[in-house]
């Protein structure tokens, strides 16, 4: 087939976008499987679970409803903003206002690239812990803006430390985005650590952006909200998505809460360059939101179990895995002698096992991989037998 170029240059923004560490990832794997290799792909972190079948019912019903067939709210449904609300105040004992702090967004994404657009400008500072997440790598970037890492390393339990950054670099940031339980390190934030960034914020008037993605899925504690800290609200956001918590990863919702302002800003901007959740959608996660939580607590639980056969056989298989806390993925160092990148090789091409380096996350990850925990108890018994073997 032809291919064409464009005869029209490309914005600054657009030569700026890094490439995607997960599609590279992608094209591996598609690679060996279409060779015959019996690929178990533990490199995504795309929920293999299905959502309740409660949830499922409201979906069904609800897909008939013909104002469903129309223009969301541009803010929400007020049934799901209450519903978040209500969520809020039952799980974290945390009081939102669902006309003024709550948006709805389509997922963690959208909402984190929608307070990047009204919060970070050319040659402002935005920092995050090493490793991170790569959307915010990649938001940095393309806001042409100054990246600050903050080191985490495995002796304080993949936490930053706050502390030792200089007042001058504080007074530069502009954002702080936090993200906990952590991906890839599955690392929690205890209270004192999120007091102390709220602390930091006031002092040097920086916003604090949680990213909330993995929220439910503590393995022995459940990481506690942001906003349910005093000060919070004059400083943060927290981005909350039902990807994870319900397997609602397909249908793409979530919401941004916390300070009024910011929040407000993001709405402005949204109803310009967004696009509303869809209907059915919000119902099913109203449905979500106001339930006793149960169908999260069992997804927790699965995520335990799943972890502990992952990183109690990749550990009697010598290597060293990070003890986390909360999300759905195993960090775990590379051999003496390999990078993350080498290793994740050698799983690939050896065992017909994908995981991601390290640096798809940071410098930081530079000697570790990520696996995810997102396949059945089955598969990841025989990933871990495999990676045992070409260890041994």
């Amino acid at each position: 087939m032809t291919s064409y170029v464009s005869l029209v240059p490309f914005t600054t923004v657009a030569q700026s976008i890094p490439p995607n560490v997960f599609a590279e990832m992608d094209r591996k794997v598609a690679a060996a499987v279409a060779g015959g290799v019996d690929v178990i792909d533990l490199a995504k972190g795309n929920p293999d679970a299905f959502p309740a079948d409660f949830i499922r019912d409201v979906a069904r019903r609800t897909v008939d409803d013909p104002t469903n067939a129309r223009y969301s709210p541009f803010d929400g449904k007020p049934s799901f903003l209450q519903a978040a609300q209500a969520w809020y105040r039952n799980t974290y004992d945390v009081d939102v206002d669902w006309k003024t702090q709550l948006f709805a967004v389509e997922g963690a994404v959208d909402g984190l690239a929608a307070l990047f657009a009204v919060l970070v400008s050319p040659g402002d500072a935005v920092a995050y812990a090493d490793p991170y997440y790569p959307s915010y790598h990649c938001m940095t970037v393309m806001s042409q803006a100054e990246e600050v890492l903050l080191p985490s390393l495995p002796e304080r339990g993949f936490l930053p430390d706050l502390d030792a950054v200089p007042a001058d670099t504080w007074g530069r940031v502009k954002v702080l985005v936090l993200n906990y339980p952590n991906n890839p390190t599955g690392a929690q934030a205890p209270r004192e650590f999120l007091e102390r960034a709220i602390e930091l914020a006031h002092e040097h008037h920086f916003a604090i952006v949680q990213d909330f993605a993995y929220a439910g899925l503590g393995v022995r504690e459940q990481q506690i909200s942001i906003l349910s800290l005093p000060g919070a609200f004059d400083v943060a956001v927290e981005v909350c998505s039902l990807s994870k918590m319900y397997a609602m990863a397909g249908w793409r919702a979530g919401f941004i809460a916390g300070n009024d302002d910011i929040v407000g800003h993001v709405k402005q901007y949204h109803y310009q360059m967004g696009s509303m959740v869809t209907g059915m959608v919000q119902d099913a996660g109203a449905a979500a939101l106001e339930s006793d939580q149960s169908c999260v607590r069992e997804l927790a639980s699965r995520y335990a179990v799943r972890r502990g056969i992952v990183a109690g056989g990749l550990r009697d298989a010598g290597l060293d895995v990070f003890d986390s806390d909360g999300g759905i993925y195993a960090w775990v160092r590379a051999p003496k002698g390999l990078t993350g990148g080498q290793f994740a090789d050698v799983l690939l091409e050896r065992a017909a096992v994908a995981a991601l380096p390290g640096t798809c996350f940071g410098k930081a990850g530079v000697d570790y991989v990520r696996f995810s925990l997102l396949k059945s108890e089955d598969r990841l018994c025989e990933a871990v037998r495999r990676i045992a073997a070409v260890l041994a």
